[in-house]
C-alpha cells in the first residue's frame, strides 16, 4: 500500500499546537528507529511528535489520518517484536512523557494512569503505601501502557495473571481522532462485547492507549523463595506439575538453565546458584517464589514444596528468607537477557508458549539445531505458564547468514511449539517480527476475522501497517 508523507503544511499544523515537541530530518533521535532487538531492523520515521495529552493524541491522529499519513504509538521502545518500529516511515508519537500517575485509589483498589507511566514507577509508588501493582515483565523501565498494548507477562503471572487480567478501564484514541472511553472502574462487565480486552495485546494496531484504570491489591506481607537444582530439564520440568496438583500457589516458577545462571553471574560479579551438588552437575534449575500474609503458614507451605522437589528428582532445594537473599536470587533470573545481550553481539529471541509438561521437550528440540545452524541456543522461561525464551545467539557470524539461518530456526521451533498444542507468542507479541507465521499458528480464517477487526477500526489501515496482520 502507498502512504503519503507528511507535508510541510501538516508540519506546521503539528508544531503549532506541539511547540518545541516536533522533530524531522536530523533531529530525530536514533532511538526512534528501532526497538530492544536490532535483528527487527532500523527504519526512519518522517517526523516524531512527543505527547502530553489524550487530546494532544487525538489531535495529531485526526492530522495524519486526514492527510493519509502512517501512524505509529510508541512508549518506551522496549519491545522485542519490531512492534513500535516505524517500517513505512510516517509519524511517531512518543507517550513517554504522558508518564503521570493520576491517582490510587485503595477504596476501588485502582490506579489511574496515563500510558506512559513506567512499569518501575508505578510498582515503586503502590509498594510505598502497602500495595502491590502485580503485572511484573522483566523489563521495569517499560512503559505500562505498552505492558497493555502487548499484554506482556512476566514472572507473576504464575499467580496473578498477565497484565490484561488488571485492567479496569482505558481511554483509547481511534486512528482518526475520536477519544472512547472502555471498560470501567467495576470488577464485573457484561456490557457488549469487551472491546478494552480487545484492545489489550492489539499492539498499537486498533487504537491508542493513552490513560489506564489498573486493578491493585494488598502487598503480600510475606515472600519467600525456594531454588531447585536438577540434573537435567526434564527431571526440572516434571515438579511443576506435581506443585500445582499438589494445591501450591507460587507466586512465581522459573527454569533457568546452567549455561544461562553461569553467564549471569559472571555479568553480575556475584556466585548465588551452586554448580554442582555431591559431585553431581546441575543442568537445570527451578526458582520459585511463595508470597502471603501468614509467615507461619508460608513456612509449612515452603518446607512441603522442599520435600516434594526432592522427592522428584531434586539434588538439592536452597531458601532463600532474607532480603539480602531473595534479591540475588532473583537478580540472576531477572538479568538474563542483559547478560547475553553483553556476551553476544547477534541475537534473537522467541516466546513460544507450550503445554507445560512439554516444555522439556520444546527446549531439546530447539538446543537440537546449534549444530546445524552454527549458533548457540539459549533458554529460560516460565514454567509455571509454559512460556519459553529462546535466545539464537552468536558473535562473528556473517549478518546475511545470521538472518538467514534465525529465519530457518524460527521456522522450525515454530512448527514445533504449534505440533506440541502451544503458540507463538506467549507476552512479546507478534509485531512485524512474527507476522509471517501468524496464519501458520491460528489459520487463514482466524487471520482473515482479525484482518476484518483491524479493517473496522482503521479502515484507512494508517495505524502501526505491517504488524500482526498483513
Amino acid at each position: 500500500m502507498e502512504y503519503k508523507k507528511p507535508t510541510e503544511e501538516m508540519i506546521a499544523a503539528l508544531k503549532e499546537f506541539l511547540d518545541g515537541r516536533v522533530y524531522t530530518g536530523e533531529e530525530i533521535n536514533d532511538d526512534y528507529t528501532h526497538d530492544e532487538m536490532a535483528v527487527n531492523g532500523k527504519f526512519y520515521p518522517d517526523v516524531v511528535v512527543e505527547v502530553l495529552t489524550t487530546e494532544e493524541v487525538s489531535k495529531v491522529c485526526k492530522l495524519c489520518y486526514d492527510n493519509d499519513v502512517v501512524i505509529v504509538p510508541r512508549g518506551a521502545g522496549t519491545g522485542l517484536s519490531g512492534g513500535c518500529v516505524p517500517t513505512k516511515g510516517g509519524c511517531v508519537i512518543d507517550l513517554s512523557k504522558m508518564n503521570k500517575i493520576l491517582s490510587i485509589d485503595t477504596d476501588r483498589m485502582v490506579a489511574r494512569l496515563q500510558a506512559g507511566v513506567l512499569v518501575d514507577d508505578i510498582q515503586k509508588a503502590c509498594d510505598e503505601i502497602g500495595m502491590m501493582y502485580a503485572p511484573d515483565p522483566g523489563e521495569k523501565f517499560a512503559t505500562v501502557g505498552g505492558n497493555v498494548a502487548t499484554n506482556a507477562g512476566g514472572m507473576r503471572a504464575c499467580k496473578y495473571g498477565t497484565t490484561r487480567d488488571h485492567v479496569r478501564a482505558m481511554t483509547v484514541v481511534m486512528p482518526n481522532g475520536d477519544i472512547m472511553r472502555m471498560g470501567a472502574e467495576v470488577s464485573k462487565n457484561c456490557t457488549g462485547y469487551s472491546l478494552m480486552n480487545l484492545m489489550s495485546g492489539s499492539e498499537g494496531t486498533l487504537g491508542i492507549i493513552t490513560e489506564l484504570s489498573m486493578k491493585i491489591l494488598p502487598k503480600p506481607k510475606v515472600n519467600i523463595s525456594l531454588l531447585a537444582a536438577y540434573e537435567d530439564l526434564e527431571s526440572c520440568i516434571s515438579c511443576v506439575a506435581k506443585i500445582k496438583a499438589a494445591g501450591y500457589d507460587p507466586q512465581a516458577l522459573e527454569f533457568i538453565m546452567r549455561n544461562n545462571v553461569r553467564d549471569t553471574e559472571e555479568f553480575l560479579g556475584k556466585k548465588v546458584f551452586p554448580d554442582k551438588i555431591d559431585g553431581v552437575e546441575c543442568g537445570a534449575y527451578l526458582l520459585v517464589t511463595f508470597d502471603g500474609d501468614n509467615e507461619d503458614v508460608l513456612v509449612e507451605t515452603l518446607e512441603e514444596a522442599a520435600e516434594l522437589f526432592g522427592e522428584n528428582g531434586a539434588l538439592d532445594v536452597l531458601i532463600f528468607d532474607t532480603a539480602d537473599g531473595f534479591r540475588n536470587v532473583w537478580a540472576v533470573r531477572g538479568n538474563i537477557l542483559e547478560a547475553m545481550l553483553v556476551n553476544f553481539k547477534q541475537m534473537e529471541e522467541t516466546d513460544v508458549v507450550v503445554p507445560i509438561p512439554n516444555i522439556a521437550e520444546f527446549v531439546a528440540f530447539a538446543a537440537s539445531l546449534e549444530e546445524e545452524l552454527e549458533f548457540e541456543v539459549r533458554a529460560s522461561g516460565h514454567a509455571g505458564d509454559g512460556n519459553v525464551h529462546v535466545n539464537v545467539c552468536a558473535n562473528d557470524m556473517d549478518p546475511e547468514k545470521f538472518e538467514k539461518n534465525v529465519e530457518i530456526f524460527m521456522e522450525k521451533v515454530y512448527a514445533k511449539g504449534i505440533e506440541l498444542g502451544g503458540l507463538i507468542s506467549g507476552e512479546h507479541g507478534i509485531g512485524s517480527a512474527k507476522v509471517k507465521y501468524l496464519a501458520q499458528n491460528l489459520g487463514q480464517e482466524q487471520v482473515a476475522l482479525m484482518k476484518a477487526i483491524k479493517l473496522a477500526c482503521d479502515p484507512k489501515e494508517l495505524l502501526n501497517p505491517g504488524k500482526v496482520v498483513l
